[in-house]
């Protein structure tokens, strides 16, 4: 069942932000902005955790789950380290996320040899 639930929300969101793109004039560069934003508001507002932990992986893999994550690295930085830690933080939080999609990214392009489009 946590993977009905996670595939539902998932594409719940999805879908909303399908139709965000579709039915407004924003940029997917602003769509996606807003959402790493929303997920940190959320977070900091504490209602982003228990969403997580009820949908699992439809919540926080989305850009809105990066956005909480974010905010958790930057929350814990700013506890340990002071001001400082509010600008390390969300680098710590989410380094191996941010690793993992490079690493991957460059893997991928290196068997499908991605081309420019004509």
């Amino acid at each position: 069942m946590d993977y009905v639930k996670a595939f539902l929300t998932g594409g719940v969101i999805c879908s909303l932000v399908q139709i965000l793109l579709d039915k407004t004039k924003m940029m997917p560069g602003r769509v996606m902005v807003t959402l790493v934003v929303t997920g940190s508001i959320l977070g900091c507002l504490g209602l982003y955790e228990p969403f997580a932990q009820w949908a699992g992986a439809g919540a926080t893999v989305p850009l809105l789950g990066f956005g909480n994550t974010l905010w958790k690295g930057v929350k814990e930085g700013l506890l340990s380290d002071g001001l400082l830690g509010v600008f390390k933080g969300g680098f710590t939080a989410s380094a191996v996320g941010i690793s993992g999609a490079l690493v991957f990214g460059y893997l991928g392009s290196l068997i499908f040899k991605p081309k420019m489009k004509g």
